[in-house]
Order: C-alpha cells, then structure tokens, then sequence
C-alpha cells in the first residue's frame, strides 16, 4: 500500500479543497488518462486496487503512471469512544484530489485496451472521472 517513508509532523489539519486543479491537470508521460472530475480523499488502498485492475486488463503490458500519491495523513478515534480528549491517532494516508487532476496513464497499449483497462481502474475510484486521450495521438 501507498504511503510516505517519514512525514514531517504525525497530524494533518483536515484542509478545504476548493476549486480546480492547478497542476497535474496535463498529460505528461503516456497517450491515455483518466482525469478527475470531482473533489475528493483517495486513499492507498483505492489507488492500488486501480493499479491492479489496470494492469490485469493490460496483460501487463505498456506502461503505467500512478499521477497521485497518498501523503496526508488521516486521523480517526475508536469506535464508542466520547468527544473531546484530543485527536485521534493516525489511520491512513489520502491524496486530496480536485477536478482536472490526471489520476493515471498508460502507454504503449492500443485505444480500446487501454479505454476498457481505465474504465475499469475508474470504478476502484470515489470520484466520476473521464477518459482522454494525448492531443498529437494518432489513430491509425
């Protein structure tokens, strides 16, 4: 699972995540991608159930960039456990995601491959994504 080696301090505050995505939002390194089109937390678990579905539709082949990674720690208290006394310990790590952000490409595969291999690595996600395709791609 996806997560930080060190992390500079053990508790995040939660943050807001308002408007659009500033950068990742290009395709950068293969021909096909999935763009988010919501805000939301993805966690580790999430993005490597993706990987997996991706990669088994490829047959393990072309190639595959993971364009997110879980760094934010996320805290939660036990169950039946009353309000107050601090905050609760570390649970998991989340990549906050906003619209127009790349969440994964994929290269050197054909475009119905590649579009069915997304589709399913799209539903592993909390978040309507939408499939692109590189500008200068060529469909032969």
């Amino acid at each position: 699972m996806l997560q930080p080696k060190k992390t500079k301090h053990r508790r995040w505050q939660k943050g807001r995540m308002k408007g659009n995505a500033q950068r990742g939002n290009q395709i950068a390194f293969g021909s096909f991608a999935i763009k988010s089109l919501d805000t939301t937390w993805i966690t580790g678990r999430q993005i490597e159930a993706a990987r997996q579905a991706i990669t088994r539709h490829m047959k393990r082949e072309g190639q595959l960039w993971i364009r997110i990674f879980p760094d934010k720690p996320i805290t939660k208290k036990p169950a039946e456990v009353r309000m107050g006394k601090g905050k609760g310990a570390p649970e998991g790590f989340v990549a906050p995601v906003t619209p127009g952000r790349i969440l994964m490409e994929v290269e050197g595969v054909p475009y119905d491959v590649a579009k069915e291999a997304m589709r399913l690595g799209a539903q592993k996600f909390p978040v309507r994504t939408k499939f692109i395709v590189r500008r200068d791609y060529n469909f032969e």
